[in-house]
């Protein structure tokens, strides 16, 4: 018994580095993360350029109504790789549910609104090949719903409350069935690093705040953020929940107690216990539904 948990002790050290940007974590999680159970398409294009790629997570048994997640990854809007996340895309994928994860420009090639753009591109791509059957999936009316963590959740919380960057991509923003923000930065103004103040140039950072285009009319949310999250303020998350409520808008919210920027994440993996475990139950919950 001592060393079975002295393993799984060992593995969870090196697991721990996963999503805080170290690529040897995120190559041993997905080394140990299932390949059974789903089928997966990689670098799909929807754009031109390097990062105008996207990978596909398939179940293994798909019909006209299966749901999509779009999962948007964080990296403060200056780094990350769709190659980092196999583990969302097979814990979602396992339950039922297809996931597109879609690289887009960052930061110092682009500055804010354009990589939301980019990711506006990648989700009407993945509806439009959803509803013609094409890159593997059967035709049909897919539920769709829009996820992200940090970064990557205040992308994907302007495309569910922003509607122009839906509609100049193409697509409906009626179509959403539901976000789900995971540690998402929606209230961040003032900011305070000069990083961050090139990435948000001062005429647009009014347009960069989620908070700012709660109208009343959003898809369900599920906002869900830790209280030891040192990253992103979990008040972010109160704040766009408080404005969803006030709009009368169907949002479901937590802080978590204890868990931090990372665990929030990956709780979502399957292959070790790793996280906080509650977040992938929460997660299938709602897309569940919401179908």
């Amino acid at each position: 018994m001592r060393l079975a948990r002295a393993a799984l002790l060992s593995l969870l050290a090196l697991a721990a580095p996963l999503v805080a940007g170290c690529n040897a974590g995120a190559d041993f999680l997905n080394a140990v993360t299932s390949r059974s159970g789903y089928e997966l398409q990689r670098d799909i294009r929807y754009a031109p350029g390097k990062r105008g790629t996207l990978d596909l997570y398939l179940p293994a048994e798909m019909g006209p109504r299966t749901p999509v997640v779009v999962f948007i990854y964080g990296g403060a809007w200056d780094s990350g790789s769709k190659s980092i996340y196999r583990f969302v895309g097979q814990s979602l994928a396992s339950a039922g549910i297809a996931v597109a994860v879609p690289d887009y420009r960052v930061y110092p090639e682009v500055c804010f609104p354009d990589f939301v753009k980019d990711a506006a591109e990648a989700v009407a791509f993945v509806d439009e090949a959803a509803k013609k059957g094409t890159q593997g999936f059967p035709a049909g009316r897919h539920p769709l719903f829009l996820m992200g963590h940090s970064a990557g959740g205040e992308i994907a919380a302007l495309l569910a409350l922003d509607e122009r960057y839906l509609k100049a991509a193409g697509m409906s923003p009626k179509r959403l069935s539901g976000l789900i923000g995971l540690a998402g930065p929606y209230d961040f103004l003032p900011l305070k690093e000069e990083r961050y103040k090139r990435i948000f140039p001062p005429q647009t950072r009014k347009d960069s705040q989620p908070v700012n285009f709660v109208n009343g009319v959003e898809p369900p949310a599920l906002l869900l953020a830790g209280s030891a999250d040192r990253t992103v303020d979990p008040k972010n998350t109160l704040s766009l929940a408080k404005r969803l409520r006030e709009a009368g808008s169907p949002v479901e919210t937590d802080i978590l107690p204890g868990a931090d920027h990372i665990s929030v994440l990956s709780g979502l993996a399957t292959a070790l216990p790793v996280g906080e475990r509650s977040v992938r139950d929460r997660v299938i919950q709602f897309v569940r539904v919401r179908s």
